[in-house]
């Protein structure tokens, strides 16, 4: 019976019992993990979007469209693909490509803006359905990933303490609650954390629940696009390179240093596409996430790898409603105090970075390179508007070849 399950299992089918059952596989861990999702991605990054959308000069109507845009980009397929893949996938916008817009927007007319958006995800989608940048990704030694990914998550960890000072009683009470929590419960340890947070923020520094002015649901703007050389050079490019280095790179990383294997054709080619059609009422693209799929990838959200594309499905339908009701739900999360955003980021992605770094420094023979990639991605340091995810993974993949040659090492 045990050879014959085997068999099973080899030729790549699943006994009964262990076949996928949303019904079965939904956890409160997950779904507050795509919780806490939502509330990284609108209380920090949200902030960068607004500002480009003032440097652009756009009115209220039509940033708020950009943001029913991304918002209900991120939603669709976050939902879609993480329950056809059965893989926590995260989608998002660009920070650092809204970082970018935050000083070229306001150089161009709207349309013509709106026509890079278009451009810039017709060449990604590209991109990702040819399987060439996929293939590039796939070729990075498994040490180079799990640094990068530590990289990227050191800042929230070490956030955690740098919120110290401005409000100690919320940080060390959060803190305590969670590591009490994990010893006693380890599984609901993130939760408890979130509740405790919450609690003691409206205890000490307060919790502001201004729930804005706009009633209803958010209407979406349909813009034609225009085109010029200026806005396909100065916009296009670099949003596509930024999408590719900044953001789908190291959100393809993400996932396989958690042990998943993504299609890469078809997540990027995916969100390209998703991408092409929202252009016009705003969106600058939809990426593949890094951070917040830390938080859903992670073994918070359920010890089961298997059963964490429920925290993706989680984070969807909430991108849907804050999508939908942006105006309103928006204002909530932008008013959430930051030090209560920091330390309930860095406690849910403590089990995510103890864990790469582990990996990272696993393989004797790979630790320079890591820690080149390491250092590099978590200075934050940032050249030609791509940012330091990207030139950890390629300093750190300079480095393995300038030690190692064509000696092999085990990718991802």
């Amino acid at each position: 019976m045990a050879k014959q399950q085997l068999t099973v299992q080899a030729a790549g089918q699943l006994p009964a019992d262990d076949r996928p059952s949303l019904r079965r596989d939904v956890s409160l861990p997950a779904l507050l993990a795509g919780l806490i999702c939502i509330v990284v991605s609108f209380s920090g990054p949200l902030v960068v979007v607004l500002a480009a959308a003032a440097a652009g000069r756009l009115d209220p109507a039509h940033t708020a469209s950009w943001i029913w845009a991304v918002a209900v980009g991120s939603g669709l397929t976050c939902l879609l693909l993480s329950w056809w893949t059965r893989t926590p996938v995260i989608t998002a916008w660009s920070t650092p490509g809204a970082a970018l817009l935050v000083t070229s927007l306001g150089a161009y007319p709207y349309r013509e803006a709106v026509g890079a958006f278009l451009v810039s995800a017709l060449a990604v989608t590209l991109l990702g359905v040819t399987g060439l940048f996929g293939r590039l990704i796939r070729a990075v030694p498994t040490g180079i990933v799990n640094a990068m990914l530590a990289g990227i998550l050191f800042s929230f960890g070490a956030g955690v303490f740098t919120a110290l000072h401005s409000a100690p009683v919320l940080v060390l009470g959060t803190f305590a609650a969670f590591v009490l929590a994990k010893r006693l419960a380890p599984r609901y340890a993130v939760p408890v954390a979130l509740l405790a947070g919450g609690v003691l923020a409206a205890a000490t520094v307060g919790l502001p629940l201004h729930l804005g002015a706009q009633e209803g649901p958010t209407r979406p703007l349909f813009t034609w696009p225009a085109f010029s050389w200026p806005a396909l050079v100065g916009l296009a490019l670099p949003l596509t390179i930024v999408a590719l280095g900044s953001q789908n790179a190291p959100g393809l990383g993400v996932l396989r240093a958690f042990g998943y294997r993504p299609d890469d054709r078809l997540l990027i080619g995916a969100t390209g596409a998703v991408s092409v059609l929202l252009a016009p009422f705003g969106s600058p693209g939809i990426n593949i996430a890094a951070i917040t799929a830390a938080i859903c990838a992670g073994p918070q959200s359920h010890p089961d790898r298997r059963r964490r594309y429920v925290a993706g499905m989680a984070a969807g339908v909430l991108y849907l409603v804050v999508g939908s009701f942006g105006g309103v739900l928006v204002a909530l999360f932008t008013g959430l105090p930051k030090e209560l955003v920091a330390v309930v980021a860095g406690v849910a992605l403590l089990a995510s970075l103890q864990g790469s770094l582990a990996a990272a420094l696993a393989e004797e023979q790979g630790r320079d390179a890591a820690v080149v990639t390491f250092l590099a991605t978590a200075s934050g340091m940032s050249l030609f508007g791509i940012g330091s995810a990207f030139w950890g993974l390629l300093l750190g993949v300079g480095t393995h070849l300038l030690l190692h040659g064509g000696r092999p090492a085990r990718s991802v």
